[in-house]
């Protein structure tokens, strides 16, 4: 059991957080090795399963992340912009695997990432779920097989607590369809549609966002022409589908050299 891989989860507390710890607590190929929250928080000091309603589990909460990090083979966030950045700094201090599922992150987020990266193995998506990155695909592929007669639209809906828009699995379906046509995302971007915008401009790839009442995440890439419509669409019914594939990738990781990675390299689907 010891030459297992040690995981630390960071933003213990919330959603995503504890269904990480759950995820690694039950995995019979990684061990939970550590849990961090930010300073002041009162989970800090305390077990975690405790913490969380259930059964100790030997593992209290810090907000020490480099002592923490320090003692795994690999670290799983999914918290904020700017404790992303500085974990990514941490876990190639700590010549630990850092597995990011964190979005809304900036261009120059990204920047200090791929620093990071030099050092260290990170692999970062915007969704880590199996069905998703074969939609990313399925995207790219339809994207190409269609012209501009087809309108791209992606669609997204997520619970009334999420803070970025669009997100993160969102704009990874739009890079796919911008990839699929041969264009730059950025050029091509309509979103934040409000009062009289005019009529859509002909190729451009366009974003809505929903959010509301609990709703895990949903997502619809919508190529729509004249006559006709086709809809590709994901559906995810919990948040274990998330924390299933960011354990994947921490084990995936541990053999692989410095650099940045995503999902499509963990599930072998780039081509």
């Amino acid at each position: 059991m010891t030459n297992q891989p040690g995981i630390v989860i960071t933003g213990a507390s919330g959603r995503m957080g504890q269904m990480l710890i759950r995820t690694v607590a039950e995995s019979d190929a990684a061990r939970l090795v550590g849990v961090v929250e930010r300073s002041g928080h009162d989970w800090i000091g305390r077990d975690v399963g405790e913490c969380m309603g259930g059964a100790a589990l030997g593992v209290s909460v810090t907000d020490d992340a480099l002592e923490a990090f320090s003692n795994a083979q690999a670290v799983i966030d999914f918290t904020a912009p700017a404790a992303t950045v500085e974990f990514a700094a941490l876990a190639a201090q700590a010549r630990a695997t850092h597995v990011i599922g964190t979005t809304g992150l900036s261009d120059d987020d990204l920047e200090k990432i791929a620093a990071a990266a030099r050092h260290a193995t990170i692999v970062r998506a915007g969704n880590m779920s199996l069905g998703v990155n074969l939609l990313v695909q399925l995207t790219k592929q339809v994207a190409a097989a269609l012209d501009e007669d087809f309108d791209i639209e992606v669609i997204e809906y997520h619970h009334n607590r999420k803070v970025d828009a669009p997100s993160g699995t969102a704009l990874m379906l739009g890079e796919a369809a911008a990839e699929g046509r041969g264009v730059d995302l950025k050029e091509v971007t309509d979103s934040g549609r409000d009062g009289i915008t005019g009529a859509r401009k002909r190729g451009d790839i366009g974003f809505s966002a929903i959010r509301a009442g609990a709703i895990v995440g949903e997502h619809d890439v919508m190529f729509a022409s004249q006559s006709e419509r086709i809809v590709l669409r994901h559906v995810a019914e919990d948040r274990s589908v998330f924390a299933r594939g960011a354990l994947k990738a921490a084990l995936w990781g541990q053999d692989k050299g410095p650099g940045e990675y995503d999902m499509l390299d963990v599930l072998g689907l780039k081509g």
